[in-house]
């Protein structure tokens, strides 16, 4: 696979976990102005294991009306804002302090038979098993299909190891699939990724999603941040990091396996997770409503900046 997102290599310094700040900057310009919009915010950043949240500051302009925080059905931090004044511009702009442990689940350690989590998640004793039922069936962006099963199936064979299988299939799709931004929009389903076999980060963890769904396995979208490094000789550009989208699998029990098949490789402390959920809808940096306009233009700006130490 073609890419130009390249995950830094192995942190030369030993110790337990990466520190980080994230800077995000979404910017919103309008043919005219918005007399009133409602949105909802999935950017603040969730507690998830290996990963602490340090600091966390979020600032929009214009000043919110109306302003309140919740947590959606996933467990989600989400912000709730209302614009009762004109405007023509919207930006929201994220600072967060994180830390990640270095050391992540080991691939070779999930050793569990895949058939064995799939008979698994109808237990209904399992308390488990009934969270990650969740993520086993059909959401608005991923339709499991019989299409979606047969490519799966040479990953699955009988009695592997789920680790290593979804390794496989990790990899499969990233020898495959051809990384290209102009492929695909938001909307594009996953039949036609599979048929075309290019796409974005977004779109190959859609695809493996729905792979792993048809062959009866609980898998969840994750989006968030991905640290990378320049290309040889070339400096570190501020803002040009990426927000970025991977999967998780169920391996039992409170047991998840993150996986990128954008870059062929398990989670890393390169991964810095904001959310997750059944597919990218349920975890959309913003959505809502707006009455005056459409968006005329967007800009995104990520930059994520390694800090060693405490």
């Amino acid at each position: 696979m073609s890419s130009t997102v390249q995950p830094d290599p192995a942190d030369p310094k030993k110790g337990a976990s990466v520190r980080y700040r994230v800077r995000h900057s979404s910017a919103y310009r309008y043919g005219r102005d918005i007399m009133l919009a409602h949105h909802l915010l999935h950017l603040t950043p969730r507690i998830a294991a290996g990963q602490r949240i340090l600091g966390f500051r979020m600032e929009v302009e214009p000043k919110p009306s109306v302003i309140a925080e919740h947590r959606d059905y996933f467990d989600n931090p989400m912000t709730y804002i209302e614009m009762h004044e004109p405007h023509m511009r919207l930006t929201v702009r994220i600072d967060i302090d994180v830390e990640v442990d270095a050391d992540r689940p080991d691939v070779a350690a999930m050793d569990t038979p895949w058939e064995a989590l799939r008979d698994r998640l109808n237990d209904p004793v399992d308390a488990g098993a009934r969270a990650a039922s969740a993520f086993a069936y059909i959401s608005p962006m991923i339709v499991p299909s019989a299409d979606l099963h047969d490519y799966a199936l040479p990953s699955f064979k009988p009695g592997r190891p789920i680790g290593e299988a979804v390794m496989d299939l990790t990899n499969r799709i990233n020898d495959e699939f051809t990384f290209d931004p102009e492929a695909t929009t938001i909307a594009t389903p996953v039949a036609d990724v599979l048929a075309e076999r290019r796409g974005v980060c977004q779109d190959f963890a859609h695809l493996e999603i729905g792979c792993l769904r048809s062959i009866g396995l609980a898998a969840r979208y994750v989006s968030g941040y991905l640290r990378t490094v320049p290309l040889p000789g070339k400096p570190r550009a501020v803002g040009a990091d990426v927000s970025h989208a991977w999967l998780s699998v169920w391996c039992g029990g409170d047991q998840w396996l993150d996986m990128d098949p954008t870059n062929g490789r398990p989670g890393s402390s390169d991964l810095i997770t904001l959310s997750w959920g059944r597919d990218y809808g349920d975890v959309s940096p913003l959505q809502g409503v707006i009455i005056g306009s459409s968006i005329q233009h967007m800009t995104v700006e990520v930059d994520v900046e390694n800090r060693y130490g405490p």
